[in-house]
């Protein structure tokens, strides 16, 4: 029996990810922004699986207090954590949040503050996990942007925000070697609510995300510091900037300025 704690987890394949791992025993813990969502998903897993072993941590991504809250919720909740899958995501919004870009905020400082804030109790597992959902869409990031200086169009942000992500996923794995850190793209246009939103299509079915996303929390599939394609079903490269030692430097003491947080 594995703790593993899924973010954005009472919608599309984060749900589905949580519902399968919970009826094979696992003691998961699952997450989202509206009490009574998560309420009704935390009563909709235990009866579909059977299984008692499942908590729900509330939190607004956009509002990294709430994301420091929720970190000292599950350090206190979950002494260990085997795995992590920050799959916890926004492209669409009519939500607003001053100076830096909501995709920016949830997609990727949120779950950098949610990380780094339980490598303790991650570090308490023998092998623990980082799975974290990154996108085919990745694009330079503007400094300005990730600084809040400037807007950024939505898609546009959401690219530069998987970006950020990919290439922090690539420097955790070097800084904590202990802890595989994989970053992937589940598919893209996967049939799930934050493409039917955006797009009012799907191209795949979500089971094709659910399916990467088991193996490479559970199997010996995840490899360290890599970028798996699920459009490709396989391993490949990311964007060129996520191999750019200089660039991932710079990315990550912008991101340490920008939240006033000694990580480093």
């Amino acid at each position: 029996m594995k703790h593993i704690l899924i973010t954005g987890s009472t919608d599309g394949i984060g749900k589905l990810l949580a519902l399968r791992l919970a009826k094979e025993g696992h003691y998961v813990a699952i997450h989202g922004r509206s009490e009574t969502k998560l309420a009704a998903t935390l009563k909709n897993i235990k009866e579909q699986s059977n299984n008692e072993n499942i908590l729900g941590f509330l939190a607004d991504f956009s509002d990294l207090n709430a994301v420091k809250k929720m970190v000292m919720e599950v350090a206190e909740k979950m002494p260990k954590i085997d795995v992590l899958v920050n799959n916890a995501g926004i492209l669409t919004t009519n939500s607003k949040t001053a100076n830096t870009d909501i995709r920016f905020i949830v997609n990727y400082f949120a779950p950098y503050v949610l990380t780094n804030g339980l490598l303790p109790n991650l570090k308490t597992s023998e092998a623990p996990r980082i799975v974290n959902l990154s996108s085919a869409a990745q694009s330079t990031i503007n400094v300005q942007g990730l600084e809040g200086k400037t807007g950024l169009g939505a898609n546009e942000a959401y690219a530069q925000s998987k970006l950020a992500l990919t290439m922090w996923s690539f420097y955790l794995a070097e800084q904590e070697p202990s802890i595989t850190v994989v970053a992937v793209n589940p598919g893209s246009l996967l049939n799930t609510k934050m493409a039917n939103e955006a797009y009012g299509q799907h191209w795949s079915p979500a089971e094709k995300g659910v399916n990467i996303l088991y193996d490479l929390s559970i199997t010996d599939l995840a490899q360290t510091g890599r970028y798996f394609d699920n459009d490709k079903g396989s391993y490949a490269p990311a964007h060129a900037d996520a191999n750019n030692q200089e660039k991932i430097r710079q990315l990550i003491r912008l991101t340490n300025e920008v939240l006033g947080n000694p990580f480093s």
